[in-house]
């Protein structure tokens, strides 16, 4: 089969299509037929080593969020079937690419994956895995949203910020979302009650008790949070406002498969939205990352397999 390695650390001319060996599934695994697998920063923190844990010795396979057919069951893997439409997240702070979704086939461990509902294609299955999980773990980290309580959410238009925006406004907070030229209807269309342009000073937003920063700005961010708030990141930043008795929170994916279940079904039925920028074949996977890398993106990019 043909897959995506990095070679080496560094940018996207790391990676290299290439033939692997053809996975078989183990116990209490599936074989996956990758349809659609999604390009996140994440891909690109691995191949440039920027990791939580270190860098992964090259060669490796990015890839977290696939979506695709069981190809074939190995012993144990009783509730998938060969043809079962499937969508996952392969938690790759495990197995750190080995294996990685960038590849033709999979073998995926039964617990990563759940059955893809009727009317949700592989392309948009595979955008919700990793930013959907984020999203609502990490909104499980803020104070309830008592009386209409604000929360400021950086970073809305994008992945995680957009499913925050949307799970946090359902919940009953007052979202204010930050979001970039060109992308305040579709933050406002996600429930965003006020639309923070990326430009202003976030000093003069708020104060607010909890923040949601998912780009994450850092003490950018945090001056918006008032005295006793709660600060969210979805990556490791420097401690921030700690005279001012503010609380910091690292969010890092914890995979959970009743979750993203529920996830799942909410997009199908439309109850949550996410949006597709571009698709790209998975052996343009280095122009992929230099497209994310330059940034403008309205969506996720996936990366398809025909």
């Amino acid at each position: 089969m043909r897959g995506v390695v990095a070679i080496a650390l560094g940018g996207p001319e790391v990676l290299q299509v290439t033939d692997l060996p053809d996975p078989e599934a183990g116990l209490g695994q599936v074989v996956v037929r990758i349809r659609a697998v999604c390009v996140h920063p994440a891909d690109i923190a691995a191949t440039t080593g920027q990791i939580p844990g270190g860098p992964v010795a090259p060669p490796f396979s990015p890839g977290w969020d696939i979506a695709g057919e069981v190809a074939s069951a190995g012993p144990g893997a009783s509730d998938l079937r060969v043809g079962d439409r499937v969508v996952g997240m392969i938690p790759w702070y495990s197995t750190r690419g080995t294996p990685g979704g960038y590849a033709e086939f999979v073998a995926a461990d039964t617990d990563w994956l759940v059955r893809l509902p009727d009317g949700l294609d592989f392309v948009s299955a595979a955008t919700v895995p990793l930013n959907a999980q984020t999203a609502h773990q990490g909104l499980s980290l803020l104070p309830p949203a008592v009386d209409g309580r604000s929360i400021l959410v950086t970073g809305a238009g994008g992945g995680v910020g957009g499913f925050a925006t949307q799970l946090a406004a359902r919940s009953g907070y007052h979202v204010l979302a930050q979001a970039g030229h060109g992308d305040e209807q579709w933050v406002r269309d996600l429930g965003a009650h006020e639309v923070v342009s990326r430009t202003v000073d976030l000093s003069t937003v708020g104060p607010v008790p909890a923040l949601f920063d998912a780009v994450p700005l850092g003490e950018a961010a945090a001056v918006a949070v008032e005295d006793g708030g709660v600060v969210v990141a979805t990556r490791p930043t420097p401690a921030i406002a700690a005279a001012r008795g503010v609380r910091q929170e690292l969010q890092l994916i914890r995979h959970d498969r009743d979750l993203l279940a529920d996830l799942v079904g909410q997009v199908a039925a439309g109850q949550l939205r996410t949006r597709v920028a571009e698709t790209m074949p998975l052996t343009d996977a280095a122009d992929a990352h230099r497209r994310v890398l330059a940034g403008g993106l309205r969506g996720k990019l996936v990366l398809t397999v025909d």
